[in-house]
């Protein structure tokens, strides 16, 4: 496409618009992930993480249509999304301490966003390549400018989450409410069942948001358990 033309700044701004709209779910996992990081580590995280999601989407946006016509493919991907949401909530309490902690959640932080980012662009990606209308440059550029506004929002909230704990629990449920959408939209559910009101994935989004919160706060409870039953064993007797 000439880079002159109107036609490819309006798809350029077209893309860019429709991921950041499409992109506030990802912002939500970018900042649950790194949350539990030390302070030094959580910008890297957020900014390789993101780099390599858009990377993701990319290739995703490619076949994103055929794939979204394989049955069962939105359920699997749904139920990831509920542990996703689940193991964010329930914290990250697996006994390593600091220094495992130090060493290994970047990593683990990073492969939470790709997995999530790839699950959650399943439908975000099929807007963004009506936008591209084929143009494989204009999709990458359009992504690739995108970044950096991913970046900011995930940077945004993860602040806003230190300061307001809840947040944490409202993005966690979000997870899950996307994740009982995507099991209710699955081909295999419509083939069987026909066209069902959007209503219930409402209903289903609910439930998943419900699950994903009540697990949650049940391993909280059971690691907090575990930790004061374990300061307990190691205090000297009086």
């Amino acid at each position: 496409m000439d880079l002159s033309s109107a036609a490819f700044w309006a798809g350029l701004g077209s893309i860019i618009i429709a991921n950041i709209l499409l992109s506030g779910d990802n912002a939500v996992v970018i900042a649950l992930a790194a949350r539990s990081l030390p302070a030094h580590q959580q910008k890297k995280a957020i900014l390789f993480g993101s780099g390599a999601a858009i990377v993701l989407r990319i290739l995703l946006t490619v076949v994103a249509a055929a794939m979204l016509r394989l049955p069962f493919l939105k359920i699997i991907g749904g139920l990831l999304l509920l542990y996703i949401g689940v193991d964010l909530l329930g914290g990250d309490d697996d006994g390593e301490g600091e220094v495992g902690k130090e060493n290994g959640s970047m990593g683990s932080a990073i492969r939470t966003i790709l997995v999530a980012d790839l699950v959650m662009s399943l439908d975000n990606v099929l807007a963004v390549a009506a936008a591209a209308k084929g143009d494989t440059t204009l999709l990458v550029l359009g992504l690739a400018i995108s970044i950096p506004l991913i970046v900011f929002g995930s940077t945004l909230l993860l602040g806003v989450m230190q300061r307001f704990p809840v947040i944490i629990t409202l993005g966690a449920a979000l997870l899950g409410f996307l994740a009982g959408e995507m099991v209710m939209t699955d081909p295999a559910v419509t083939e069987r069942w026909g066209d069902l009101p959007h209503i219930w994935a409402n209903v289903a989004g609910v439930v998943g948001a419900l699950l994903v919160v009540a697990v949650g706060r049940w391993r909280q409870a059971r690691q907090a358990r575990q930790s004061e039953t374990s300061d307990q064993a190691a205090a000297p007797p009086a």
